[in-house]
């Protein structure tokens, strides 16, 4: 889920779209505050469902209650550590001494002072890895499809779970390795005619007026270039733009483009393997687990580190971004995604690592459509269920029901359950701040297996070398539900996973337009307010109450109380 293309903007015959989740937006503070933080916002008041920050923590102040620190894992591509936004929010190991190369505190992981790296070694750091399609039909195509027909019918009989996961990795790998040839070829055309599109603006903005002054070239490159500029004409990501300031943002939105394309060389390679090198560990082993390395934020921390700042991003300088649980949360980095898919064993590695080391919620921002050690993931699901820990991961961006394709991993180990089989886990959906068209275009949704919806769209915050930057995708919206969750668990330490699901999801402010309702199981998007209130009111003041009131008291109102710890029917 690390690279995702989100279609935005389409020119006829090119398909042009760059909106994905590393999508660069140019940010003029003066002008953008409100932009900078509309995820805050007060749904009662502004008409735009933000998440009611700020009034949440009135409601629990106003209460006497007092906060304590709370442990956020981000389990991503590696967060920048000394951010300005976010070095005063970073967890520290009291049981590691920085740097002396000694298991300090005995866990199997030297020198984490700040968290973990699991795609990382001695001999470095894994930048760009396979897609698990990759690997699946690199490793089954032998196994299925070799050379001794005989012997291929007898392994499909023999395995018919692993086939069918080949027989779908094999489909999806055609698909996607194509569309990644053919998108990188687009763009790199696109890239190198833009001095073109300046040419033809002859210094003027980009209006549909002037561009339809323009004569209609001859050359071919000009012809390419006058289409191109006829549909940016309608676009707000160009219009009105001078022909310097479309020059500039053509450059860097073609940048990111190429930069995404091009790592797909190697993720669609069924040869490129960087983890024996790097990393060193025995990879069919899943029990193994002390492999790795220190490098918190890795060579691409992008991704994880704007994630950290939708946290517990704090202002600094002229910045005035902040996380949802800015005044509360701490952040561990467990470096888990490359560019790429993330593995299996990093993922059950990474889950137990975090709660260990006294994580109280997971951030799960990833997500691919085949998972060969999804039971071993599931075992530590299970695992941070049982320390009272919850997990919040996005939906995906693929706008599709993850009923019909599923996003691993995934608590739902078949879509035709009730329920969950965990009850620690919340899936989060992509909401936009244009209330008719309130879910994001790329995010995904169901009824059933999506629980809520929260701000995902021109998000900004953190990112590497001390900047910000605006981004999109469920990654964006679960960091937001995590720290939401953070503030919850904070003020009232003793709710349990299940609660503070159930807290989020029946306070979520709700929308019918648009099948807005269809899309998840609150049907609306988080009111962090709300969800102190109900918790307040269900759990943590009526746990209270019940243990304070006299024995006569208590029954009838134990009758009439909603258990503290029944888990909500998902």
């Amino acid at each position: 889920m690390k690279k995702v293309l989100l279609a935005a903007v389409f020119l006829a015959g090119f398909n042009f779209s760059f909106a994905q989740e590393a999508q660069t937006k140019n940010v003029d503070p003066g002008k953008d505050k409100d932009l900078m933080t509309w995820y805050h916002k007060d749904f009662a008041t502004a008409k735009v469902y933000g998440v009611n920050t700020e009034n949440a923590y009135k409601f629990l102040e106003s209460k006497g209650l007092k906060p304590s620190t709370v442990v956020v894992g981000v389990l991503d591509s590696g967060v920048q550590v000394d951010h300005p936004g976010l070095v005063k929010n970073i967890w520290t190991n009291p049981n590691e001494v920085p740097n002396n190369g000694k298991d300090d505190d005995g866990n199997g992981y030297i020198d984490d002072v700040h968290g973990w790296n699991f795609i990382g070694g001695k001999n470095g750091d894994i930048s760009v890895d396979n897609m698990e399609i990759t690997r699946v039909v690199a490793k089954y195509k032998p196994v299925f499809e070799g050379d001794d027909s005989t012997k291929n019918k007898a392994n499909q009989a023999k395995m018919p779970e692993e086939f069918a996961m080949y027989m779908k990795s094999k489909e999806l790998y055609s698909k996607k390795s194509i569309e990644g040839k053919q998108a990188l070829k687009t763009y790199t055309m696109i890239n190198e005619i833009i001095p073109n599109m300046v040419k033809l603006l002859g210094g003027k903005s980009v209006t549909a007026e002037n561009i339809a002054a323009i004569k209609a070239p001859t050359d071919q490159k000009d012809a390419i270039a006058y289409q191109i500029l006829g549909q940016v004409s309608q676009s707000p990501e160009f219009k009105g733009k001078s022909a310097a300031e479309f020059e500039k943002s053509m450059k860097e939105q073609m940048k990111e483009a190429i930069d995404h394309y091009e790592p797909q060389a190697k993720q669609y390679d069924l040869n490129y393997d960087p983890r024996k090198e790097i990393v060193g560990d025995n990879y069919d082993d899943y029990s193994e687990k002390g492999y790795g390395n220190n490098h918190y934020e890795g060579p691409d921390a992008e991704h994880g580190t704007h994630v950290a700042g939708i946290i517990a991003g704090l202002p600094q300088g002229k910045e005035i971004q902040y996380g949802v649980a800015s005044k509360v949360a701490k952040i561990m980095s467990v470096r888990t995604v490359p560019n790429g898919d993330e593995r299996d064993k990093d993922v059950a590695n990474a889950i137990r690592y975090a709660v260990d080391n006294g994580a109280k919620i997971l951030n799960m921002s990833f997500g691919k459509p085949v998972s060969p050690g999804k039971n071993v993931v599931w075992d530590a699901f299970k695992y941070a269920q049982d320390k009272g820990v919850l997990l919040v991961k996005a939906a995906g961006n693929e706008n599709e029901d993850v009923s019909e394709h599923l996003a691993y991993p995934t608590n739902f180990k078949n879509v035709t359950d009730e329920k969950p089989f965990v009850n620690n886990v919340i899936v989060v959906g992509a909401s936009t701040n244009r209330n008719n068209e309130l879910r994001a275009g790329f995010s995904n949704f169901n009824k059933k297996m999506v629980n809520v919806f929260a701000p995902g769209e021109e998000i900004y915050s953190t990112v590497p070398k001390n900047e910000y930057k605006y981004l999109q995708g469920t990654s964006m919206a679960s960091p937001v539900v995590a720290g939401a969750a953070a503030v919850l668990l904070s003020y009232m330490p003793g709710l349990k996973p299940d609660q503070i699901i159930e807290s989020l999801v029946k306070s979520s402010n709700p929308n019918t337009e648009n099948q807005f309702g269809d899309f998840s199981q609150s049907g609306g998007v988080i009111d962090l307010k709300k969800a102190a209130e109900y918790a307040y009111a269900n759990f943590y003041n009526a746990k209270s109450v019940k243990s304070s009131a006299p024995k006569k008291a208590v029954k009838p109102v134990k009758k009439a109380q909603k258990p503290a710890g029944k888990a909500i029917k998902l």
